[in-house]
C-alpha cells in the first residue's frame, strides 16, 4: 500500500520556485530543494520524479502567480496606452524593489535551460505566447479606438512590449537604477505614436 504524501505540494513548490530563482537550476542542488523545502529527498522524488519535475513544477507555478495574472488584466481593460504603461512601470518598480535579487525564472530557464530542454522550452513558449497574445489584443484595441496608430502590426507591436518587459528585468537585475529604466519605458511608449 503507498503512502499518501505528508507535505503541502504547493508550499514545496513555492519554497522550491524561490531557490531556483535564487540560484538556478544547475545551482541549486537536491539537497538545497531539501532544506528549502522542508520535505525529504525521497519524498521530493516520489512527488515530483525528479529534480527536472521540481523544476517544471516550479515553472509552472510562475506562470501562473506572474503571466497569467498579468494576461487577465489585459484582457477586457480600457485605456490601452494607460494599461501598457502600467504595466511596464510595474515590471521597473517589482524588478527595483526586489531586495532578495530573485531573477525572473522565465529569463533564468531561458538563459539557462532552453536551448537544451524541450520541456522547459515548451513551458517558455507557451508563457511568451499567451502574454504576446494579450497584448496584440490589446494594441488591436488601441488602434481601434484611435489611441495607437493603425499601420504598426499589433503582433509585431506585442512582440516588441514583450522583449521590452524581458529587457526591463535583465538590465534592471544588473542595474536597478529606477530612473534609467523608466527612460527606457518612456521610449517604448513613444513607440506607439
Amino acid at each position: 500500500m503507498a503512502r499518501s504524501r505528508e507535505f503541502d505540494a504547493d508550499a514545496a513548490v513555492e519554497a522550491a520556485m524561490s531557490a531556483f530563482r535564487r540560484a538556478g537550476y544547475a545551482g541549486t542542488s537536491i539537497q538545497d530543494l531539501v532544506d528549502a523545502t522542508g520535505v525529504g529527498r525521497g519524498s521530493l522524488y516520489a512527488a515530483f520524479g525528479s529534480k527536472e519535475g521540481l523544476y517544471l513544477a516550479a515553472l509552472d507555478r510562475y506562470r501562473e502567480r506572474y503571466a497569467q495574472p498579468l494576461v487577465a488584466l489585459l484582457d477586457g481593460c480600457v485605456g490601452v496606452r494607460a494599461v501598457i504603461r502600467e504595466v511596464l512601470v510595474g515590471v521597473v518598480d517589482a524588478t527595483v524593489r526586489d531586495g532578495d535579487r530573485e531573477a525572473c525564472l522565465v529569463i533564468a530557464a531561458a538563459t539557462e535551460l532552453a536551448h537544451r530542454e524541450p520541456a522547459v522550452r515548451d513551458r517558455l513558449r507557451r508563457t511568451v505566447k499567451s502574454l504576446e497574445e494579450a497584448l496584440s489584443e490589446l494594441v488591436a484595441r488601441g488602434q481601434a479606438a484611435g489611441e495607437i496608430p493603425a499601420a504598426r502590426s499589433a503582433a509585431a507591436t506585442a512582440r516588441l512590449l514583450v522583449t521590452v518587459i524581458q529587457g526591463l528585468r535583465v538590465v534592471g537585475a544588473v542595474r536597478p537604477d529606477r530612473a534609467a529604466l523608466m527612460e527606457t519605458v518612456d521610449s517604448a511608449l513613444a513607440c506607439l505614436d
